[in-house]
């Protein structure tokens, strides 16, 4: 179940961003074509009852990497259901825009 979740998560940030530049958790020596979306397991919550783990949910970091400071792409992982904002940096004369989203 874990693999197909995570999958049908890699095919929404694909749609998101309208190309196949969709990477997880990609090694350092890979070569990566801009823009792109980089994505990782991050975090996950845990709900308890009874003093016991009831339900977890898995968060993936998940980074905008393009040169355009205005593209959309951002806008558009802010509106995914349970997405927060982390943080937004330059490196590289690259835009990163960080999201925590949930699935």
């Amino acid at each position: 179940m874990g693999l197909i979740k995570r999958l049908e998560f890699h095919e929404l940030l694909v749609e998101l961003l309208g190309t196949r530049a969709v990477y997880f958790q990609p090694p350092e020596e890979k070569k990566m074509e801009y823009p792109c979306i980089v994505y990782q397991r991050d975090l996950p919550t845990t709900q308890h009852a009874d003093n016991r783990p009831y339900r977890t949910t898995k968060r993936y970091q998940v980074t905008y990497i393009g040169d355009d400071p205005d593209s959309p792409v951002p806008d558009k992982l802010a509106k995914l259901p349970m997405s927060t904002f982390a943080r937004f940096f330059v490196a590289e004369n690259l835009n990163h825009d960080v999201y925590n989203v949930y699935f």
